[in-house]
């Protein structure tokens, strides 16, 4: 084991984005603007972590776990987070 590879990303979300999302809200169904904004913020904090552990000299990280969290009202992070260990 080396230690913990982490890191985050954050992201805001478009007011435009939000003035479309808000009526397709009110209809009900997938925000797919939001789950892209996600899903890419998602992908962002994984590569990153990546970077972080490979700085380290690990050749994997196990037990991964991601968050995300409101920073403030239409900011989000995500943060990814791992055990860093270099294989026999």
């Amino acid at each position: 084991m080396l230690g913990i590879a982490r890191d985050n990303t954050i992201r805001a979300r478009n007011v435009g984005r939000d003035i479309t999302q808000g009526i397709r809200n009110l209809a009900g169904g997938e925000l797919t603007a939001y789950s892209t904004l996600l899903a890419d913020a998602r992908d962002q904090a994984i590569e990153r972590m990546e970077a972080d552990a490979l700085e380290m000299g690990a050749d994997a990280v196990v037990n991964v776990r991601m968050e995300t969290s409101e920073v403030t009202q239409g900011v989000s992070e995500v943060i990814a987070y791992g055990t860093a260990v270099k294989l026999a």
